[in-house]
């Protein structure tokens, strides 16, 4: 009897710890991680830098001078529109800083005592490109551009981009101020990751209220992918003297969700649209969850032996041909007693070429209660 059990924990140890497959799956989308990313070989682009970047799961499909720090122009107000859009008080009225509103380049229009709200600010940003509705932003939710700046790096730390520094909210050159291509990607991913971003930055047109008296203003988007490629769904555009164009875009494709970053590059469009086309055609995505071996736990002192696992399904993940999704899975060799629906049992983590795409959390389908004055199995077994 203590052989057999003994032989039954070893069996389900060996199927569910450190399970190393190689069949093709996909798997849910994982946090991107800082990396120094090498260059992609047999695809060029005419941009100084640039990244393509698989959104579901953070995975860089292209690169180029992809770590490379370098002005970033008006893709700047990606973070400033992400940070305005993530204040409460979305509509409230208040009227703009008049020295705010006071900068050179692209606006939305902004007057001395103009009422507006944080909203329309964010329109502001995103479509005209406005560098007054950055800064009236910028001092309306901070107090200064320069206190602003600092909650851009803050965020810029949190998520991992180890090649920027902000400076102004407008994206205005400053020797100090800089991304990258990656830096960039990761930025978007997470600014897409908002709804209301995600709605603003791919409108082609909107209607926005501000003014004294407000009074509703059309504004047109920049961003001419929008019209020019019909999978187009955002994001920013950018120029200055110093940065060039620069074009962070966004487009899907029955169900793979791309993002493509190119800074200074004189034919953005068409580059965007060429590493659309590319990366569309070649990737293919797979269905999810086989790859997680389909096997109960088994539970110690219960009023059942076994314990289904069970996981959300995530969504699939886009391969390139050639490349497999590799799995290690980690969890309890067996239960204690009593155990609850929702227990974490342990993790699947997926990664592509040794870059980590997924972390699924395996957990207890079911409640199993423990039997009272019932000697744990693991303390018959080992004593203690």
């Amino acid at each position: 009897m203590l052989k057999r059990a003994i032989l039954l924990l070893a069996a389900f140890a060996a199927l569910f710890i450190c399970v190393r497959l190689t069949d093709v799956r996909a798997l849910d989308a994982a946090p991107a991680v800082a990396q120094s990313i090498p260059d992609t070989l047999g695809l060029d682009t005419k941009a100084k830098a640039a990244v393509v970047l698989d959104a579901a799961t953070g995975r860089v499909l292209f690169a180029k001078n992809a770590n490379a720090r370098l002005p970033m122009a008006s893709t700047t107000k990606i973070m400033s529109t992400l940070l305005t859009l993530e204040q409460d008080g979305q509509d409230e009225w208040f009227t703009v800083d008049p020295d705010a509103i006071r900068v050179e380049g692209s606006s939305m229009g902004l007057r001395v005592g103009d009422r507006v709200t944080l909203s329309a600010l964010a329109y502001g940003m995103m479509l005209p490109s406005g560098n007054d509705a950055a800064n009236a932003a910028a001092v309306r939710i901070a107090g200064s551009k320069e206190a602003f700046a600092r909650m851009m790096n803050e965020r810029a730390a949190e998520l991992g981009m180890e090649d920027s520094h902000f400076v102004t909210p407008s994206g205005l050159d400053d020797n100090a101020h800089y991304s990258s291509a990656y830096d960039m990607a990761l930025l978007t991913r997470e600014a897409l990751s908002n709804p209301r971003f995600a709605e603003i930055c791919s409108q082609k047109s909107a209607k926005v209220c501000f003014g004294n008296p407000p009074a509703d203003r059309w504004f047109s988007n920049h961003n001419r992918l929008l019209k020019l490629y019909p999978d187009a769904a955002g994001v920013k555009t950018g120029f200055t003297d110093a940065a060039g164009r620069c074009l962070v875009s966004y487009a899907q494709r029955g169900g793979v969700r791309l993002i493509v970053v190119t800074l200074n590059c004189p034919d953005d469009w068409n580059e965007h649209i060429k590493l659309y086309e590319h990366y569309f055609g070649a990737l293919t995505q797979t269905a999810p969850g086989e790859m997680i071996p389909a096997a109960d736990l088994p539970v110690t002192g219960g009023t059942q032996t076994y314990a289904a696992v069970t996981f959300e399904e995530p969504e699939p993940v886009a391969l390139l041909p050639g490349e497999r999704l590799d799995v290690t899975v980690t969890a309890e060799p067996f239960l204690y007693a009593p155990v609850q629906a929702g227990d974490v049992v342990g993790h699947a983590l997926f990664s592509v070429g040794g870059q980590p795409v997924a972390d699924v959390t395996l957990t207890a389908a079911d409640d199993v209660a423990a039997v009272k004055g019932k000697t744990p199995l693991f303390t018959r077994l080992f004593g203690g």
